[in-house]
């Protein structure tokens, strides 16, 4: 929902430190697959309710979700550096959740109902994006992708701040998850009527 009203914000100072890792030789794959490495070190952080190193290894990851893309704009962008950066993703969205759910077992359940959630919502966008791509759709809002993305109430801007307030205050998990898992399973519906109204 707030992805595309930041892009303005976040976009030059992650363009401009990313064309300062590209002039050190740093590819964006190698920030891709650090990122995955720090949100998998997340999630082991909170299923050992080490918080405030998984805050640290949370926000690390999304730093270097946003730089690699950087880099990739100036050092070229490929197929397999997209797929990567969404493979990612995907990891580290897993990643949390099970943390939350090992570091507790109240947890569990409402972890289970998240991952389901995300499941639903990432099917609808990924299955969209792959039905533009054939039509040649295209799309800028979220910035410049390797594939289209579509809006939601639930993006990558909400899921952050879900997960920061989370290890910020772990007690609150169990609401934060089931709440963040209806507003998923709306923008997955949402995507859904989208793609009917477009695509039938």
């Amino acid at each position: 929902m707030f992805d595309s009203a930041l892009r303005p914000l976040i976009d030059p100072p992650l363009n401009s430190m990313g064309r300062a890792l590209a002039r050190r030789g740093i590819s964006a794959n190698a920030l891709t697959l650090t990122g995955l490495l720090l949100g998998l070190g997340a999630g082991v952080a909170l299923a050992g309710r080490a918080w405030s190193i998984a805050l640290a290894l949370i926000l690390l990851n999304r730093l270097c979700d946003g730089l690699d893309g950087a880099v990739a704009r100036v050092r070229g962008k490929t197929d397999f550096g997209g797929y990567l950066d969404i493979f990612a993703d995907y990891v580290f969205y897993a990643a949390v959740p099970v943390g939350f759910a090992v570091a507790d077992p109240a947890n569990a359940l409402p972890a289970a109902v998240l991952l389901a959630s995300f499941l639903f919502s990432g099917s609808s966008f990924l299955g969209y994006a792959v039905i533009a791509e054939r039509r040649r759709l295209v799309s800028t809002a979220q910035g410049e992708k390797t594939f289209y993305y579509m809006a939601g109430i639930a993006e990558g801007t909400e899921t952050i701040a879900v997960f920061v307030l989370a290890a910020l205050r772990p007690d609150w998990f169990v609401p934060l998850a089931l709440g963040y898992a209806l507003a998923c399973v709306i923008t997955g519906f949402a995507r859904l009527a989208l793609g009917w109204r477009q695509f039938r």
